[in-house]
């Protein structure tokens, strides 16, 4: 039996007891680079964020693509964590509520729903990075891109229009661990079994009519 593909349950967090600082980028914008000193945690409430991490000059590992209601930089909050892991980059156009470390560990001892909150949104990340790491060396790249399409669609009508701006094929074969040119044979294929359709094209201002429901049945009933 294979597991059911399921996209982390979107929590609602009230901010409104935390100083925060608001800021914009614009798509390519860094918000953070790897090896920045760590000292602020950030809230997206618009756009969508890249989170990679360098192992050699030229090679870059995606290990998360974040959107509105996420965090991001929340690794500072831990014990001897006082340098950023990777390197953020806005995608799309983004909005960040910055909050500072010592400011988000004081609305923690002030405030229990959102200690809850955010508790409850770190373990939900834990389980998604764990999934990440068993279907990266467990299954095959064609299951990997499914997976990965279906959790940037989220949950919703199957009908919808999914926006994937800043999301090109290199992008997604990056995220999966694959090349260019296999992601673009399995998004042909999925296209000719009726799995997604194209309105625009996928790197730019256009979006993929995803049935979630078809391509999850097929590749995780």
């Amino acid at each position: 039996m294979r597991p059911k593909i399921e996209a982390p349950p979107k929590i609602s967090f009230d901010l409104s007891g935390v100083v925060t600082l608001n800021e914009s980028f614009a798509p390519g914008g860094t918000i953070f680079s790897q090896g920045d000193v760590a000292e602020t945690l950030m809230y997206i409430r618009a756009g969508r964020v890249k989170l990679s991490v360098a192992s050699k000059p030229d090679k870059e590992a995606i290990v998360a693509i974040l959107g509105p209601g996420e965090f991001l930089g929340e690794t500072c909050l831990g014990r001897n964590r006082n340098t950023r892991m990777g390197t953020a980059t806005a995608i799309a156009a983004t909005a960040l509520q910055v909050i500072e470390k010592n400011e988000m560990v004081r609305a923690f001892h002030t405030d229990r729903a959102l200690s809850y909150c955010f508790l409850s949104y770190l373990i939900s990340r834990n389980i998604r990075l764990e999934e990440d790491l068993v279907d990266q060396v467990s299954h095959s790249s064609e299951r990997r891109l499914a997976r990965a399409l279906l959790l940037l669609a989220g949950k919703g009508n199957q009908r919808r229009l999914h926006s994937f701006v800043g999301i090109s094929q290199v992008t997604l074969a990056t995220m999966i661990g694959t090349t260019r040119a296999r992601v673009n044979f399995f998004m042909n294929k999925f296209r000719k079994r009726g799995f997604i359709k194209y309105r625009g094209p996928l790197d730019a201002h256009g979006g993929l009519h995803i049935d979630t429901s078809q391509l999850a049945k097929t590749y995780f009933k």
